[in-house]
């Protein structure tokens, strides 16, 4: 980062001095938080930068077991130490089918790069695309959090966790993702992700009001008679220009399409423009509208609406946000916004733990926007109570809300002047 002065602008919390840099805010001149040399070791294994024009910035696995974390490439001795069922495990993962082995999406941990197929390798031992960083030693530092340790496992990790990886190494026929912390994870014991490929639209330029969302796949109906007769299914998600009318029949309302077929709400949500438009849509400020009930979100600019998708709110629905999860409902202002950042819970019965969450824009406490990288399920309640998003999405909305981030910044905070986000029922 360029520094705007040399001078510290106060001391406070950093004896060093809190040094003022481009394009605002500040850093600690502390010497083991920042550095003015831009070939430090750290700096340099670190060069591989979030990717913000993919719909995740990072290469993303989830945990199908348990598994050591590492704190340097093991060899495959020590790896037999750490995992007494190592060439047990190995063995099932060469041969199963499906998304518990070797063969799912196994081109996602090359990025690019040509290698053997795993069975060869791990027959092979050989070591290939090893980091400077990794040969001969641990990273050059540890930031994982986890206290350092003398032997290669640094801790433990549970089924289902999930992280983010900037590369790969193999060592000994073995390979091994690494993680944006430095520490590494056998990718045999990972499912990699690539995300939903779901994404909303652009109002006016995919479609325009009144519309539906699909929320899951139902039927829809012709008139006949006064009667509904099946006609044909509406796909999950499927987006349907509607005529404005709706319409009971028994105690379900329907809502005609613009092919004078009815879909009913128990399937779609529809959307329409904000019938009173808030002051801060009237001031031109950017914000965000979310209906739990619906599951929608709709983007405005100022007063003009812009985008809309299905979203995933907290699984208890209209619950009480205090005693479960559902979402906090109410006006806020997004204080704090992250490209990535980890999310986790030790509630009993409740933990999981999930690094480099993509696109985070947080709006009151905990409660945040941010994309799910582990589910499809956008359209119905699934979250622990925050606006969970489909990474395209996320990364939409991450780049259309204030405050703005700067230029190869990870994170911003500005408490008094985020965009409104307005969770209702």
């Amino acid at each position: 980062m360029q520094l705007r002065s040399t001078e510290p602008a106060g001391k406070d919390g950093c004896s060093k001095g809190w040094l003022p840099v481009e394009p605002q805010g500040f850093v600690c001149a502390d010497p083991t938080n920042a550095t003015p040399d831009l070939e430090h070791e750290l700096l340099r294994a670190l060069r591989r930068r979030p990717d913000t024009a993919a719909p995740m910035p990072y290469l993303y696995g989830i945990l199908r077991r348990g598994s050591p974390i590492y704190s340097r490439l093991p060899t495959r001795k020590q790896a037999a130490e750490a995992e007494p069922d190592l060439e047990t495990h190995v063995k099932e993962w060469l041969g199963a089918e499906g998304e518990n082995g070797a063969s799912f999406r196994a081109d996602s941990w090359l990025l690019g790069r040509s290698a053997p197929a795993p069975a060869d390798l791990w027959a092979s031992r050989e070591s290939r695309e090893i980091p400077w960083f990794l040969q001969d030693r641990a990273p050059p530092a540890n930031l994982s959090g986890f206290p350092p340790v003398e032997g290669p496992v640094l801790a433990r990790a549970k089924h289902h966790n999930g992280f983010a990886f900037v590369d790969t190494a193999v060592l000994e026929g073995r390979r091994y993702a690494i993680s944006t912390q430095l520490f590494l994870l056998p990718v045999d014991r990972l499912r990699p992700i690539e995300g939903s490929s779901f994404h909303g639209v652009e109002i006016p330029g995919d479609i325009d009001f009144p519309f539906a969302f699909v929320r899951r796949a139902g039927p829809l109906f012709r008139l006949e008679g006064g009667k509904l007769v099946r006609d044909r299914d509406a796909e999950r998600r499927a987006v349907l220009k509607l005529t404005g009318k709706q319409k009971m029949f028994g105690s379900r309302l329907y809502y005609e399409t613009s092919d004078q077929l009815w879909i009913s709400d128990q399937h779609a949500s529809r959307l329409d423009p904000a019938k009173k438009m808030p002051r801060w849509g009237k001031k031109g400020e950017r914000w965000i509208d979310v209906n739990i009930t619906k599951q929608t979100l709709v983007a405005y600019d100022g007063t003009r609406p812009v985008f809309a998708t299905l979203v995933s709110t907290g699984e208890a629905g209209l619950g009480d946000p205090e005693t479960s999860r559902a979402t906090k409902r109410g006006i806020f202002r997004i204080h704090a916004k992250h490209l990535s950042a980890t999310m986790d819970s030790d509630v009993v019965g409740e933990e999981f733990e999930l690094r480099d969450i993509p696109y985070v824009q947080y709006f009151e406490g905990g409660y945040a926007l941010h994309a799910a990288y582990w589910h499809d399920d956008f359209g119905k309640p699934r979250s622990h109570g925050c606006i969970n998003l489909a990474p395209l999405d996320a990364r939409r909305l991450f780049f259309f809300t204030e405050p703005a981030l700067p230029d190869n910044w990870h994170g911003v905070r500005k408490a008094l002047t985020g965009s409104v986000v307005f969770v209702h029922p």
